[in-house]
């Protein structure tokens, strides 16, 4: 029977099985992740974790930086060889780097062995972000697309939640050596999960040549990368992104410092008598800093589909900036305080920001790919990340390294302002810091209290307000995020002129 002459095609709005089959590999491969990167910040530098691996901010700096550069800029050339090679056969690779990575940081407690798991991890990540999310693009159309990635990014933050649930319960109080290991390899084996997915998951092809070697998918990926306008907007997000993860990267030593958190914890322990509320410090029973930002992603879980809903119909770009605007706001915020409440509130303005920029980048590259591209584009949605988190990270590392950190800044009171410092003579130069005073990073603050009587509340103040901590470390992240957003606004003016890039 022949369709009527005035009727006309029905787009496709509704979301097929592969559509939601990525979603739950996305989902397995997050809580893994998550259960990993909300702590382990504090795993790698916090100088009164038990078992902890006390490497110092520098140190951890320059991790977290090649950390990014593997995961984020790697994709910008993974994402042609997924299309190119087969989505299903990169996610099985990738799956298999993740779990040798995850052991890798479970047995390895030296700076070179940690290392090495993390890029191992990094780079099976780099393998499996666009070729999931380029698959992903498969399934969806310019009619589904807003609502489509507003799922995946919900569906994202499912495994965000639970994983610092997780990592509590495994972590226990107080961490040790022992509960750090349980946790890396529980993280592994939560990845082997997605092999059964995998074994029943029917690859969705790209459209890409079949036929390319490796070196004509190079090209290819380095021909369409130097395309200015798309250049311009990449550096433009980079600035962003570099504020943007010093929340999940940066917070938890500044929360494990200097937040507060007493107050809210006794108000949950009295609505749900849970230990996930209770960490015990030096300061008191404080929330564990990763169920605080752990907010960030259960709002997400509430409100990404409905919000994303909401903003259907806006330009991408528009949104954007609104988005940028409010989490730069929600940084602020969160930044500036000692304050668990005000922490919260925070996080609350940065998580809605993060909610109307992260899923719309995106789709912002989904929909300017052009037809065969998508895995390709979506690789380069990651080197934005990359580049903000390298620069961010090695910001961070200096930064808390000299303004931030308590352990630093307790050294540096003793040695500027009590006897038994002075006496020391110190140069002013942090890297002969312990050396002179003959006292441990892992052993400032407990040397600080022994010497002017305080106990760690007061010791924790008085550093506070001789230092002012919060100042120095999140005033440059702010100014950054300030300027990425007039650069947005700018370039969204001139997107207009562009059929091409107009979103």
């Amino acid at each position: 029977m022949t369709q009527p002459a005035h009727s006309t095609p029905k787009k496709k709005t509704r979301f097929g099985e592969a559509f939601w089959m990525l979603n739950g590999i996305e989902m397995f491969e997050r809580l893994a992740y998550f259960g990993v990167r909300s702590v382990v910040p504090v795993y790698i530098m916090q100088a009164d974790d038990p078992g902890g691996l006390h490497f110092t901010a520098a140190m951890k700096g320059t991790i977290y930086a090649w950390w990014f550069v593997f995961q984020s800029i790697l994709p910008t050339f993974t994402g042609g060889y997924a299309d190119r090679y087969g989505y299903k056969k990169t996610l099985f690779v990738s799956v298999t780097m993740n779990i040798i990575g995850y052991l890798m940081m479970a047995n390895l407690r030296t700076y070179t062995g940690f290392f090495g798991g993390i890029l191992v991890l990094a780079s099976g990540t780099a393998l499996f972000k666009p070729s999931l999310q380029g698959s992903l693009a498969q399934n969806l159309n310019k009619e589904n697309s807003s609502v489509g990635w507003g799922i995946f990014y919900w569906v994202v933050n499912i495994g965000a939640v639970i994983g610092p649930f997780l990592s509590t319960k495994l972590l226990g109080d107080p961490h040790t050596v022992a509960s750090w290991r349980m946790l890396f390899t529980a993280s592994a084996i939560i990845t082997a999960l997605n092999y059964v997915m995998l074994f029943t998951f029917k690859d969705v092809p790209s459209g890409a040549s079949k036929t390319e070697s490796a070196l004509q998918v190079m090209k290819r990926t380095l021909v369409n990368f130097l395309e200015p306008r798309l250049i311009t907007w990449l550096l433009i997000m980079s600035c962003f992104w570099l504020m943007m993860y010093q929340l999940w990267d940066l917070h938890p030593n500044f929360i494990e410092d200097w937040v507060d958190s007493s107050g809210t914890s006794a108000f949950l322990t009295s609505i749900l008598p849970l230990d996930v509320f209770r960490h015990n410090t030096d300061r008191g029973v404080m929330v564990p800093q990763q169920i605080l930002l752990n907010l960030n992603a259960a709002l997400i879980v509430i409100l990404m589909v409905p919000l994303s809903w909401l903003v259907r119909r806006m330009r991408v770009l528009a949104c954007m900036i609104i988005g940028m605007a409010v989490a730069t706001v929600g940084i602020v915020v969160a930044g500036f305080t000692g304050y668990g409440w005000v922490l919260l509130l925070g996080i609350i303005f940065f998580s809605l920001g993060e909610m109307m920029t992260g899923p719309k980048k995106n789709e912002y590259l989904g929909l300017i790919a052009p037809p065969g591209k998508k895995g390709l584009y979506l690789g380069y949605v990651n080197i934005p990340v990359g580049i903000g988190g390298f620069v961010g990270s090695k910001m961070a590392g200096y930064l808390y390294g000299h303004y931030g950190e308590k352990a630093t800044l307790a050294l540096k009171y003793l040695a500027q302002h009590t006897p038994f410092g002075q006496a020391k003579g110190w140069n002013g130069d942090l890297a002969t810091l312990e050396s002179t005073l003959g006292v441990a990073r892992t052993e400032a603050v407990a040397r600080l209290q022994e010497i002017t009587g305080m106990d760690a509340v007061g010791v924790t103040k008085l550093l506070w307000d001789t230092y002012d901590p919060q100042f120095y470390v999140w005033i440059p992240f702010a100014v950054i995020g300030f300027l990425a957003i007039i650069a947005l606004v700018i370039f969204n003016q001139m997107a207009k002129r562009w059929a091409d890039m107009d979103a």
